[in-house]
């Protein structure tokens, strides 16, 4: 290990240490100024030590976790997860787990502590997902300091038990029946900006930022295809997003509307639809048209602005600017406008949502939509390959367990095919009943 030195130059005090050698010649590090020899050394003995670390500016085994995840969401989460997954993590940590843990050494963390922290969130009254999905982003965040980081040998999460909980009703996910569904369509007919949304959801399983996305150029009506390569997404822009966090609510936070990538890789597909879903788009383009020549130069156009994310890649602000008023950026054709061209956002289809809970008494999201779509071509004999093809599922069996119901049809259709290979079995033994 390097030798720490303190020299007198004139009337102030320097260090100096021995640093690797670059190139096979001598490297010092040095640095002078200090007033006397006492305070030169604690300055030289940190950045020693520091240097020893590797440029770490703290001792892995004194590091607070509070600390400790803020270099975590620095080092990994702004440059790894999306932004909405960042702000997910961020609200975890900053309402959750500084309170908490903030306090302790990383070193110290023990599994103990963890467990009594989650299950005093079930008696707390918190949902299990979120307990699990606070635990889990907890977990994520020690498995970084295991591992590339080494800060510490385990992860104390890796043996907490969640707490039991009782399966609810209200966690069922909702299908909507066709007659509902003709409910919502004709409480938002075809006037209605919500109008085509909520029949892109019902006959594509899209997911809503995806929906919302759609451009025409997206749109093949001689082919009937849709393709999904992009979504919306707000998110602040020219600010930090831990500092969006802090200002939330106040003047100062500034937020637009992006196009992002969608959810994965898989999620990015092209989509057939068939003829109600036809006919409904090419209605729409053809009134689209119409509105951009009655409106003129008021008619509001949407143009896409090219912005470095926090990772340094590139993400598009969508812009409104009145058609009469000149602008170079390129211009993208949205679907889901209002009559004047103006943005409809997701935000916006909230009111849709409160709509048909309050005024037609029927459970919904728009999530449910995709979840309906999915059920509906199961019962009908769709195969489930073709099922997560549509839904963008990097994994079937996310396509199989979360996404498709044992619906009333369903297990009549189960029972059907029973008695059938029953009544099959019963002909080849010569009518009589087979008993094992």
């Amino acid at each position: 290990m390097a030798d720490l030195n303190a020299r007198k130059r004139g009337k102030k005090w320097e260090y100096r240490f021995e640093a690797a050698k670059i190139d096979g010649k001598r490297n010092q590090i040095t640095k002078g100024g200090f007033s006397t020899k006492k305070e030169c050394l604690e300055a030289g003995a940190k950045a020693l030590a520091e240097y020893n670390r590797s440029g770490l500016k703290f001792s892995p085994t004194e590091i607070s976790i509070s600390d400790y995840l803020d270099l975590w969401f620095d080092t990994y989460c702004k440059m790894s997860l999306k932004y909405r997954t960042q702000e997910l993590y961020l609200g975890i940590i900053t309402n959750h787990l500084k309170p908490t843990f903030g306090h302790y050494r990383l070193a110290s963390l023990n599994t103990t502590v963890i467990q009594e922290y989650a299950n005093k969130l079930k008696l707390d009254g918190l949902a299990k997902n979120t307990v699990v999905g606070i635990i889990s982003t907890f977990s994520g965040a020690l498995n970084y300091a295991v591992e590339p980081l080494k800060y510490i040998q385990f992860n104390p999460c890796d043996r907490v038990k969640y707490p039991k909980y009782e399966k609810k009703e209200d966690e069922v996910r909702h299908i909507i029946s066709s007659n509902d569904f003709n409910r919502i369509l004709k409480r938002f007919e075809k006037h209605s900006h919500f109008y085509i949304p909520l029949l892109i959801g019902y006959h594509t399983g899209l997911r809503i930022s995806e929906v919302f996305a759609l451009t025409w150029d997206d749109i093949n009506l001689k082919e009937r295809t849709l393709t999904v390569d992009k979504i919306t997404v707000k998110r602040n822009y020219g600010v930090d997003v831990r500092q969006a966090l802090k200002k939330k609510g106040k003047k100062e936070e500034k937020s637009a509307w992006y196009f992002g990538s969608p959810k994965t890789a898989s999620s990015i597909r092209t989509v057939k639809f068939g003829d109600t879903l036809h006919h409904a788009l090419k209605q729409l383009k053809a009134t689209q048209l119409k509105n951009r020549l009655e409106y003129g130069e008021y008619y509001t156009d949407i143009y896409k602005k090219p912005e470095l994310d926090e990772k340094g890649n590139t993400i598009y602000r969508l812009i409104e600017i009145e058609h009469g008023i000149p602008c170079d950026l390129p211009m993208v054709n949205l679907i889901s406008v209002r009559e004047n061209g103006q943005f409809i956002s997701t935000d916006s289809f909230k009111y849709c949502s409160r709509v048909i809970h309050n005024e037609l008494n029927i459970d919904f999201n728009f999530h449910s939509l995709r979840h309906t779509h999915a059920t509906v071509l199961v019962e009908n004999g769709a195969d489930a390959k073709s099922i997560q093809d549509r839904l963008g599922h990097c994994d079937i069996r996310t396509t199989l367990q979360t996404y498709t119901h044992n619906t009333e049809f369903m297990e009549s259709k189960a029972v059907e095919i029973f008695e059938k290979a029953l009544l099959s079995t019963r002909e080849n033994c010569g009518g009589q009943t087979v008993d094992k």
